[in-house]
């Protein structure tokens, strides 16, 4: 009889406490145990196809949603987005592929994309109202649901390095501004002088939207989606290690022409970022305000847990179907326990790419 269950003849010594039972009774109890040993699986067997289904290593990256449009596209450019997204996988799958943790891959994934000044996060932020730069980061560890986050930080050359210290030398989760930049010189984060996130088309940018609310009698509007030209740059890493541990992490410059320390959803818990070992880890780019008014990143984990969807359905509703409806745009990288990769935008483009044994892609445009 297989499945490990208890044969329905047994031969039993005269002596065995079986065997001084009455045939019918001897009967059923046989027939229970059986039935039993059929309907449980060995515990081996489970933890077998669990390893099975889960890839070695998964990597996805985002570099911002918005109005990313072909027609507007140098090759030139697009051929240095391209590079810069291939560089940043490169970074994290390496540090995967040699066992290093996804925190690490995610961390310094997002180190060398706020060193590109393609992207708005540390060199290539935004300008705000009064043309400073304010920058904005956090990460999530899958395996503890610890995070850290900071807002507002002006000299940090990698604000995501600072989030992870937050999460892990302090009993905090959220630090902004001055004290976020002291507890960063009492811990060793470099600093650097606020001219080192300046960029001529930053800058440019910031002028065009000054003198269009100068022409039309507004200051600080800062609705985005009233300018043709706004661009939602935000990077973020999402990644799975050996371990099977989940992180994923987020930073951005925030908003051109934000005013009054204006924070997006980016350093929100929950909003911008969440990871959690028991279904997914996400990062988010878009219309900041939206995804804090929903709970975005937490609420791919929620639909996973409570709805049993896969992380594709729980993403693509989010994205496609309930930020459409409340009236935000932008887009979503996810990622569920065993490497599976959701990536959906509700913008023109999203740049996007991820890496997984055998496979690596990258996209800026819908397929």
């Amino acid at each position: 009889m297989g499945g490990g269950g208890i044969p329905f003849f047994l031969p039993l010594g005269k002596n065995h406490p079986l065997s001084l039972m009455k045939p019918f009774l001897l009967s059923t109890v046989l027939l229970a145990l059986f039935l039993h040993s059929c309907q449980k699986p060995s515990p081996s067997t489970n933890q077998t196809t669990a390893l099975e289904k889960r890839l070695p290593y998964s990597i996805a990256i985002h570099g911002g949603a918005g109005t990313l449009s072909k027609t507007t596209m140098t090759p030139e450019k697009e051929a240095a987005y391209l590079n810069a997204l291939d560089s940043a996988l490169i970074i994290g799958e390496t540090i995967l592929k040699a066992g290093g943790s996804s925190l690490d891959a995610v961390e310094k994934t997002i180190s060398y994309l706020e060193d590109c000044p393609l992207f708005n996060a540390g060199r290539g932020a935004v300008f705000t109202h009064e043309g400073k730069n304010e920058l904005d980061a956090s990460i999530m560890d899958g395996a503890t649901q610890k995070a850290g986050a900071v807002g507002s930080v002006m000299t940090i050359k990698h604000p995501i390095q600072l989030a992870r210290a937050v999460m892990e030398k302090s009993a905090h989760v959220f630090l902004t501004g001055r004290g976020a930049e002291q507890f960063a010189a009492e811990n060793g984060i470099e600093s650097v002088d606020p001219k080192w996130f300046y960029t001529q088309e930053r800058w440019n940018t910031l002028q065009e939207m000054l003198a269009e609310e100068k022409a039309k009698g507004k200051t600080g509007d800062l609705d985005p989606l009233q300018n043709r030209d706004y661009k939602f740059g935000t990077v973020g890493c999402v990644a799975l290690d050996n371990n099977g541990n989940l992180a994923a992490g987020t930073s951005t410059g925030g908003m051109t022409n934000k005013r009054w320390n204006r924070l997006g959803d980016t350093p929100v818990i929950g909003a911008g970022t969440y990871a959690s070992n028991d279904a997914c880890a996400v990062s988010c780019t878009g219309h900041g305000e939206f995804f804090i008014r929903y709970a975005v990143a937490h609420d791919v984990w929620a639909r996973m847990i409570y709805k049993g969807e896969s992380v594709s359905e729980s993403a693509e509703f989010i994205v496609n179907k309930k930020l459409v409806e409340k009236g935000g745009e932008g887009g979503l990288i996810a990622m569920d326990k065993n490497g599976n990769i959701a990536m959906p935008f509700n913008s023109e483009g999203m740049y996007r790419g991820y890496a997984k044994p055998g496979e690596k892609k990258i996209m800026i445009y819908k397929e």
